[in-house]
């Protein structure tokens, strides 16, 4: 097993620009990403459906930079996702970039599986993306600049047992991302997503058995699951003008091996 680098120290990739984070509260990957992003420069607006869980993570985030603002959101509504748009623009005066990173997980075989269930997570991870992938172009089009990073996941590539919704859901992303690209490039707007494997964090034995992640861990290269803010720092990256030729992309966050 490999342990984990050291955490990287900021070299002000965002500095100046203004980023929305979507489903940041709690310690998973939106967390990590709105500290990467507080902590390379950016003003950061954080959303989440659990307002409780929100006021807190803002809180928490506070201690790594400039306090930032936080707007409750449920993507699976349209008028929830407007207002938070809406009110981050009016706050920063634009929006350079949104992380759409709210997802919903779960364990079902096919067979036992119910509508309720493979709709409540389409619902939040295919279509919560496509709600604030709209809202954001509708802002940055006419402004002919800014950028959208997705988070999807290796399971929209390569097949798991029991994760048949959520990964329709992330392969789902995965085209979204690549049509909105096409759609933004004229205005030279860029949308690219992310595909973590394992990113480990107390809310993901939630979805999955902890038995099932112990088997996942052994397909890692490294022996173990990335840290939430590795993925992180691949989010920044996309969101930086160190990949500004980069649009359409779908870029592993992985050390799984076949």
């Amino acid at each position: 097993m490999t342990n984990a680098p050291k955490y990287p120290s900021s070299h002000k990739l965002l500095e100046g620009k203004s980023v929305l984070v979507t489903a940041s509260a709690g310690l998973g990957i939106g967390f990590a990403t709105a500290r990467r992003c507080i902590e390379e420069g950016a003003r950061v607006v954080i959303s989440d459906k659990h307002e409780r869980r929100l006021g807190e993570a803002a809180e928490k985030l506070s201690e790594f930079g400039a306090k930032p603002l936080a707007i409750p959101c449920d993507v699976t509504i349209e008028e929830s996702v407007q207002n938070l748009f809406d009110t981050a623009v009016e706050e920063f005066g634009s929006l350079d970039v949104a992380v759409n990173n709210a997802g919903l997980g779960g364990t079902a075989n096919i067979v036992d599986m119910t509508d309720e269930q493979w709709n409540a997570v389409l619902d939040v991870t295919l279509v919560g993306a496509f709600r604030c992938t709209r809202a954001a172009l509708r802002h940055m089009l006419p402004r002919k600049a800014g950028v959208i990073v997705n988070n999807s996941s290796i399971l929209g590539w390569r097949a798991q047992a029991g994760q048949a919704h959520y990964a329709a859901a992330k392969a789902g992303v995965m085209a979204l991302t690549r049509c909105a690209a096409l759609e933004a490039a004229p205005a030279g707007v860029r949308v690219n997503a992310v595909a973590p494997s394992l990113a480990m964090h107390p809310f993901l034995s939630k979805a999955i058995p902890q038995e099932e992640l112990d088997e996942l861990v052994k397909l890692e290269a490294f022996g173990r699951s990335a840290e939430t803010w590795e993925v992180a720092n691949v989010i920044v990256f996309l969101a930086s003008d160190y990949s500004s030729y980069m649009t359409g992309e779908i870029v592993s966050v992985s050390s799984q091996h076949p």
